[in-house]
């Protein structure tokens, strides 16, 4: 089976606010769908936490290279089309490109193979995963009453970030953190400064100093506390912390990573599926991680496709017990045919069918961005195969 056309949806309209110096409008493209089609019939998903016009420049740098490669080797096509583009730069908007993808290669290898993704990237450890609510930190009232719908809604982990945190004074922030342990009770609450923002104003002794602080609240870890590239002050930081500390959400590439881990400079890696260079990328920086006593818990802040995916590698990685949900977000809620729904104990379930175990809705998606109404019927196509496996599931 070949690649036959590739295609770029920039989704706008309903951009949630990412806590940002330069705060995004709902209006702005950040996250872009990639779709696949083959000479079989056969469609697969990508996203890519880059803006539709990036994309679709990096799209006809790669085309050549793509059009005509095989539909089921992700692997080894991602790895190619790396290689024969170092020469625009290592890493950005090309790396997020060919990481969409990726995505969508592996989500045709399942369909192809009647297996779910996360099968094929190395087995099924768990078919259910604890997503935990990310939100951002604007104000005390805010964070108290968010977390009590959210806990309404099943959730029973959370992440607190941005907006406030570490943008007022210490005495704020420890009462946001405050705020956030007293509304979710026992349930997991993480936090996660946003030291990769723009103006960010703190170094290594404020994240030592908040660290303390937040163990007293039982916090789950503390996310880029420090500038992105600053690995020797990340590797002290993890030495004397009380708690565990994440980080690496902005890097591409797998090689981007080895220095960090190397270093010990983290309890917990956070590549972004849709920002790192897609599934395969990944799955190569959980294992690195794995042997040198680091987690995998994925960043998230994107779309429905990336949160697929990364339910699709927590069944693969032994590690990676949670996901993170972007509560709010129409391009995760709606855009999928079947909603995502928490069990009892506020778990997602891994999607079983083949592939990622989506479907795009055509109508969601246009609701978001252009669909040509070729590529439209593709989507219509696919969901109709969905909905077949479904009524005979």
């Amino acid at each position: 089976m070949r690649i036959e056309d590739v295609h770029a949806l920039g989704l706008r309209g309903a951009t949630p606010r990412g806590g940002w110096a330069r705060e995004l409008e709902p209006a702005d493209v950040v996250h872009t769908l990639v779709v696949v089609t083959t000479d079989g019939g056969v469609v697969g998903y990508g996203s890519v936490f880059t803006s539709e016009d990036l994309v679709r420049a990096a799209l006809a740098v790669l085309r050549d290279l793509l059009l005509g490669e095989s539909a089921v080797e992700p692997e080894r096509v991602a790895e190619k089309l790396h290689r024969h583009t170092f020469w625009q730069g290592r890493g950005g908007a090309v790396t997020h490109t060919v990481g969409g993808i990726d995505i969508a290669l592996w989500d045709i290898l399942g369909k192809v193979t009647g297996q779910p993704v996360g099968r094929l990237l190395g087995g099924t450890y768990r078919d259910r995963v604890m997503p935990y609510a990310s939100l951002l930190a604007d104000s005390v009232e805010q964070v108290t009453s968010q977390i009590a719908e959210l806990r309404e809604h099943g959730f029973r982990a959370f992440k607190i970030g941005w907006g406030a945190l570490g943008r007022k004074d210490r005495r704020y922030d420890e009462k946001l953190v405050a705020a956030a342990r007293e509304a979710a009770d026992d349930a997991t609450v993480a936090v996660d400064v946003g030291a990769s923002d723009a103006n960010w104003p703190h170094g290594y002794k404020w994240a030592l100093a908040t660290a303390r602080m937040l163990a007293d609240y039982d916090v789950a870890w503390l996310e880029e506390p420090l500038d992105p590239d600053h690995i020797t002050e990340y590797a002290m930081l993890r030495r004397a912390a009380a708690v565990p500390i994440a980080g690496g959400e902005v890097l591409t590439r797998r090689q981007s990573f080895v220095p960090f881990l190397d270093a010990y400079a983290w309890d917990i890696v956070q590549p972004d599926v849709t920002k790192v260079g897609g599934l395969s990328e990944q799955r190569r920086i959980g294992w690195y991680a794995q042997e040198r006593g680091v987690r995998l818990i994925p960043h998230g802040w994107n779309t429905a496709v990336g949160l697929a995916s990364d339910l699709q590698l927590a069944s693969a990685l032994p590690g990676t017990d949670l996901v993170e949900y972007k509560t709010g977000s129409p391009y995760i809620d709606e855009i999928v045919r079947s909603p995502w729904t928490l069990d009892a104990d506020g778990m997602l379930a891994v999607p079983d069918r083949p592939g990622l175990g989506i479907a795009l809705d055509p109508e969601a998606v246009g609701r978001y961005c252009d669909v040509p109404p070729a590529l439209r019927h593709v989507l219509l196509r696919d969901q109709t195969e969905h909905n077949r496996q479904e009524t005979r599931a």
